[in-house]
């Protein structure tokens, strides 16, 4: 899993919302705020569940996914078993789903195996009825069997998937080390006619006295749409080589945290920004990682820094990132070592965080951010146990006013929570039956 794995080297689509009642954001009792995304009526709420393959909640076995009605997902008398009676979406791994804005569509592309690479989609007709389409289109070719990919906010017209192929070490003529770079990939993917629509590869080359030092782009994912639409901004995962031995530095100095700038929709013309403010990577793990903000700047989470925790940076509308603006979340919650797992933007500068910190374990928690105070507070109402991990968590939901969020901890029941965004009154809505070792990684 990501953060054990981290933890061991390091120390030796839609817009969705949380909210709180004390929550100290002075937007917490405006009834008269607007929905952030229209109500769709009839709306299918589709739940998504990891399988165990050898460790509690590693979540390789796959995934399974199962629908019920709003008024099913509310009532905390109704019991949801994804496992027991869900369908199988194709991965051989845990799924990287998407749905569209109404929930009548979910989108998939296939992580890992003999069919990584292929996207498709899913009619949503309720229950385990999931309609596959009968086109596929395969983008290994170009971006590999595991590709990272994001749904970008264009009316569910386009999907973004990038990629960097194993970095690899040049040397000089003179057998010194040069740099380490891996070629990648960008794949803009037409979501409505299930085709590639354009795709770009190139070396992305950090400055020379980076390079030199073995810093280099491990990984990209998490790509969002820029307020123009004429910028991708894409996350980075940053590895250090070791210039001595060629090989990587398990702990290392890290640089300010960067992202990757491409044209859009040529996809082509990477430029690399970088944070003066906070050092972590920017790519996320499984879910949205950055997001536009209805004052026209995106907002980006870091991850993997244990000397500083999480932050989240702001971009400008010129496409840089705004080092005046310093939101640290250790200093805002009061922790040490954050760590953001998943989190989504509100909309009005209101955001919501699923984070750890390290002296919680893996053990996580759901914060409510106002990004305009740079303030953050725990949500209290919440079910907290010491094996719920947010780790591989995806998915939320937000029709009209309400969010739904799926907590459930390792190999334990848990519950959909419905919040009412103006007010942040929290409903606990439908039981949600577990697995030993699963555990349901996100609402669509």
């Amino acid at each position: 899993m990501k953060k054990s794995t981290f933890k061991l080297l390091a120390c030796g689509l839609v817009f969705t919302t949380f909210a709180l009642t004390t929550s100290c954001s002075s937007n917490d009792n405006n009834d008269n705020t607007p929905p952030t995304l229209p109500e769709t009526p009839g709306r299918w709420i589709t739940l998504a569940g990891a399988l165990m393959q050898t460790e509690p909640g590693d979540g390789n076995g796959g995934t399974k996914v199962f629908s019920v009605s709003k008024v099913d997902a509310r009532n905390p008398n109704f019991s949801i078993d994804v496992y027991g009676k869900g369908s199988p979406v194709q991965s051989s791994r845990t799924a990287r789903l998407q749905s569209s804005v109404d929930g009548s569509t979910l989108f998939n592309i296939t992580y890992t195996g003999a069919n990584g690479g292929e996207f498709m989609t899913y009619k949503v007709n309720g229950a385990a009825n999931f309609a596959q389409s009968g086109a596929t289109v395969n983008i290994s070719q170009y971006a590999g069997t595991s590709p990272r990919w994001n749904k970008l906010f264009d009316g569910d017209k386009t999907g973004v998937a990038v990629n960097v192929a194993t970095p690899v070490v040049v040397t000089n003529t003179d057998k010194s080390y040069k740099h380490t770079r891996g070629l990648a990939t960008v794949v803009s993917l037409n979501m409505q006619q299930t085709l590639i629509s354009a795709y770009k590869q190139y070396e992305i080359a950090l400055t020379a006295q980076e390079e030199a030092q073995g810093h280099h782009l491990f990984r990209l994912d998490a790509p969002t749409l820029n307020k123009a639409g004429n910028k991708l901004i894409i996350g980075t995962w940053m590895r250090k080589t070791n210039p001595e031995t060629g090989q990587n530095e398990a702990t290392f100095d890290r640089l300010g945290s960067k992202s990757v700038i491409v044209d859009y929709p040529s996809l082509e013309n990477p430029q690399v920004i970088t944070s003066t403010v906070a050092f972590g990577d920017t790519s996320g793990f499984r879910s949205f990682n950055s997001f536009l903000a209805t004052d026209g700047n995106i907002y980006q989470a870091t991850q993997r820094d244990t000397k500083n925790g999480s932050y989240i940076l702001r971009i400008n509308q010129s496409n840089q990132y705004d080092n005046s603006y310093n939101f640290s979340l250790d200093t805002a919650l009061g922790v040490k070592g954050s760590y953001i797992d998943a989190w989504r933007y509100a909309g009005n500068g209101i955001a919501y965080v699923l984070y750890t910190h390290a002296d919680a374990g893996e053990q996580g928690f759901v914060a409510r951010v106002d990004l305009n105070a740079k303030t953050a507070k725990k949500v209290e109402d919440i079910a907290y146990d010491p094996a719920l991990d947010f780790g591989q968590y995806q998915g939320f939901v937000v029709d009209g006013n309400d969010l739904y969020i799926a907590v459930t901890p390792v190999g334990k029941d848990g519950n959909l929570y419905i919040i009412d965004i103006p007010t942040g009154a929290v409903t606990k809505g439908a039981k949600l039956i577990n697995n030993p070792g699963n555990h349901y990684i996100g609402v669509f």
